[in-house]
């Protein structure tokens, strides 16, 4: 039992023991922990104390660093606004230094002035002194010189004054006659020199028109299918195009005549089309002759501003650009309207030129003298073509210097500027130079119009073609208007008119012609 006691004694004393050396053990090592935790707490508290400084120091160094850079531009700046101020107060002490300069330079030339103004009215005075002085001597000795004399001096001077004026008047008329005779030797001559000059810088051209054309074809067989059945083609086309076609026994070639150049051109084109297509036949030809009608007034208006860039004209009015175009198509005399107007064109330019007078404004003049030569209607033709060409330059608002020179220079019209004669002198060269003009072919022309002309003044003519050299009048009516007994009525009426208004060799023969058509559309 005692011992069972001190057993459980010795392990309560055991356990109690145990106890308090695990505590005392705790509490060491609890004591150690928080020794551990200080030393590290502390450890870390210097590590971010040395790293804060670090930072700090490094904050600092760069604001340090800023603030030197901040105060390096700021001097930059400083100084350069220095030097600015430096250079504008230069300037201003420059300025001050002239003005002052300039100041002193004009306070001497007040002084200068000052001297010279006194001297000057010392000056004025002894003039005005010696002039009274000479004054008195003159008139002493104009009362001695009238006491010698025995004239006063109101008569003396009269005498003088007559005989400077029959002295002078008589020089006057000795050196106007030298002038004179001297101008009648050297004027003739001098516009002889001018006109020579003028012919000698340009270059002229042989533009003598044709009656006729040739039509080249490859072979005889195509004369067959121009003739057509019983000559039907052929009919057409004399019948669209007022010209006459000659086919005989001349190798592949067929003449077209007519003293209109528009309409054989027409004609010409028209046949190489129809050949070119082949097929011919009246309502193919009809076509055809629509459509290059249409085509040569096209090419009238190309071959007007070509002509007009040419000689360098600027500003013309397209209508008359047109009948500038239209002169290619006609002739006066047998000379080309358009080469004759192109060469008078030149001729005014470089006599002009000569004469000191405007060359392009010569120019201008030159190329539309001839253009009432190319009327648009009959009654037209009724006025003079110089007239009637100043008509439409005005019309058309040219210079009244170059209508005046177009109107005046055949002497319908009075000449007023100078470019007038200078037209009339170019016109006449270009004209009388030879082999220029056949006058022979421009009355032939002039008697083929004057028979189409007859045709046309009676009612229901619509068309009129003078062939076969005026042997022959081809006369087309409305058939609505004229009946077949009236057609026959007016061939007779028309060939007696002819009879005893014209003058012709040989005979005319007259045709009248009346077509009835009746056109419907299937649809």
């Amino acid at each position: 039992m005692n011992t069972i006691l001190i057993i459980v004694g010795g392990v309560v004393v055991g356990l109690v023991l145990g106890f308090v050396i695990a505590k005392i053990l705790e509490k060491q090592s609890a004591s150690k922990i928080l020794s551990d935790a200080k030393n590290e707490a502390s450890s870390i508290i210097k590590s971010a104390q040395t790293e804060g400084e670090s930072i700090k120091k490094d904050k600092i160094l760069q604001a340090k660093e800023k603030f030197i850079e901040l105060k390096a531009e700021h001097e930059k700046v400083i100084l350069a606004r220095d030097k600015k101020m430096a250079e504008a107060e230069k300037r201003t002490r420059d300025k001050e230094s002239q003005v002052s300069n300039e100041l002193a330079k004009s306070k001497k030339a007040n002084q200068e002035l000052d001297a010279k103004i006194k001297d000057y009215d010392f000056r004025l005075d002894l003039i005005e002194k010696k002039k009274d002085e000479i004054e008195k001597a003159h008139k002493s000795q104009i009362r001695q010189l009238e006491v010698i004399s025995g004239l006063s001096a109101e008569e003396a001077k009269s005498q003088l004054i007559e005989s400077l004026k029959q002295e002078a008047k008589a020089d006057a008329m000795s050196y106007i006659q030298e002038t004179l005779e001297e101008a009648k030797l050297t004027a003739q001559q001098d516009a002889k020199k001018v006109i020579i000059n003028t012919i000698q810088r340009i270059g002229t051209e042989e533009a003598i028109d044709n009656c006729v054309s040739v039509f080249n074809i490859e072979s005889d067989d195509v004369k067959g299918r121009i003739i057509g059945r019983e000559g039907r083609n052929i009919r057409a086309i004399e019948s669209a195009t007022g010209v006459e076609i000659i086919v005989d026994d001349t190798p592949e070639a067929i003449i077209l005549s007519c003293f209109d150049s528009v309409r054989r051109e027409i004609a010409r084109l028209s046949l190489h089309k129809l050949v070119t297509d082949g097929r011919i036949h009246p309502a193919r030809i009809e076509e055809i002759v629509k459509k290059t009608t249409k085509q040569i007034e096209q090419e009238i208006i190309e071959v007007g501003k070509r002509t007009v860039i040419d000689l360098g004209i600027h500003g013309l009015h397209p209508e008359l650009i047109k009948l500038v175009g239209r002169m290619k198509y006609r002739s006066s005399y047998g000379q080309n309207l358009l080469q004759h107007s192109r060469e008078v064109a030149k001729l005014c330019g470089v006599m002009a030129a000569e004469l000191g007078l405007n060359p392009k404004l010569a120019k201008r003049a030159g190329l539309l003298h001839d253009i009432g030569k190319v009327p648009d209607s009959e009654a037209d033709m009724e006025t003079p073509h110089a007239i009637l060409g100043m008509q439409w330059a005005e019309k058309y608002g040219e210079k009244s210097e170059v209508c005046n020179a177009i109107g005046a220079h055949h002497d319908e019209i009075e000449m007023t500027t100078l470019l007038s004669p200078i037209v009339q002198v170019c016109d006449a060269i270009s004209g009388a130079r030879p082999g220029a003009r056949r006058q022979v072919l421009d009355s032939y022309i002039q008697r083929l119009k004057d028979l189409e002309d007859v045709a046309f003044g009676f009612s229901g003519v619509n068309k009129a073609y003078a062939i076969q050299a005026g042997r022959e009048l081809r006369v087309m009516v409305e058939s609505e208007k004229v009946s077949d007994d009236q057609a026959a009525n007016l061939s007779f009426e028309i060939s007696q008119k002819i009879q005893t208004d014209m003058t012709y060799p040989g005979q005319v023969k007259v045709t009248v012609i009346r077509e009835t058509r009746a056109v419907n559309i299937a649809k």
